[in-house]
């Protein structure tokens, strides 16, 4: 298990190391995908890169205002999200940051720090 940095101040859950399947935030783990926001983490059960939907992120997490983006993990090497996926962000008035997974948990550190307003869809890593 690799452990993150825990010397900044965050606001609203961050992960804070992995596990062989997913992830963990304080003491609880995440074994599979995770959906993350400024104010809660959830469990994700999401198959793979081609099952994810927008609606269903959005309506989980049910954020107000609007994420600024979508930080996608998107498991255990980057891949991008079908061409289908990038439209429906951009006509939700949403960006995309697209990396590995424990890539994107350890950027959502970085982004929380700064108090950026986010949403992260975190694909499980084994």
């Amino acid at each position: 298990m690799v452990e993150l940095r825990k010397d900044v101040e965050f606001v609203g859950p961050v992960v804070t190391g992995f596990t062989s399947a997913g992830f963990k935030i304080g003491d609880q783990r995440f074994d599979g995908g995770l959906l993350i926001s400024p104010e809660q983490a959830l469990d994700w059960a999401a198959g793979s890169l081609d099952e994810i939907d927008l609606e269903q992120i959005l309506a989980r997490l049910n954020l107000s205002p609007a994420p600024e983006f979508l930080l996608l993990g998107s498991g255990s090497s980057m891949v991008q999200p079908s061409a289908a996926f990038r439209r429906k962000l951009a006509s939700a008035g949403m960006g995309l940051e697209v990396m590995d997974s424990r890539a994107a948990a350890r950027t959502w550190g970085v982004l929380r720090a700064e108090e950026r307003w986010i949403v992260g869809a975190f694909l499980p890593i084994g």
